[in-house]
């Protein structure tokens, strides 16, 4: 038979490499699941990383757009001042052409047709323009031919 220290000492050993095991076990577990932890908040991370990038993306494409639209809008606000300007002249073309007899209505009961092309509003500015503009380039003007016309009193007579 052993002796009782060896086998306190055989009984010590196996306790000292059971609890070692287990410790070695245990520490394993723990840093497995750390890895695994960390490994799973990096791929959130680089997700959340990745949405955030299409959202820059996105939002710098759509200021891009609503730049765009404006300057288009700008380009349109031009585009209709210059199509009301010509309106009026047209209008003015129109008017003062059939005053001076290029449509002959005598002895009928019909009218001088009158060509609305430009807002009343938008007529009378231009026509507030137009004999500043002459009152202060003359100062002679003939005030029956800058009146504006309404559509009343286009007619012939």
């Amino acid at each position: 038979m052993p002796h009782p220290v060896d086998c306190r000492a055989i009984e010590n050993g196996a306790n000292a490499l059971a609890e070692g095991f287990l410790f070695a076990v245990a520490a394993a577990l723990i840093l497995g699941d750390t890895y695994r932890t960390s490994r799973a908040q990096s791929k959130r991370r680089d997700t959340v990383d990745d949405k955030l990038d299409e959202l820059a993306e996105s939002v710098s494409s759509l200021r891009a757009a609503v730049e765009r639209l404006e300057r288009a809008q700008e380009e349109l606000h031009g585009q209709r001042e210059r199509y009301d300007d010509l309106a009026r002249i047209v209008e003015r073309v129109v008017e003062i052409g059939l005053r001076g007899g290029w449509a002959e209505f005598e002895d009928t009961p019909l009218r001088v047709p009158r060509v609305d092309l430009v807002s009343p509003s938008v007529r009378m500015k231009a026509a507030k323009v137009l004999d500043e503009s002459r009152s202060s380039t003359d100062g002679k003007s003939d005030p029956e031919a800058d009146r504006p016309v309404s559509s009343s009193s286009a007619k012939l007579s």
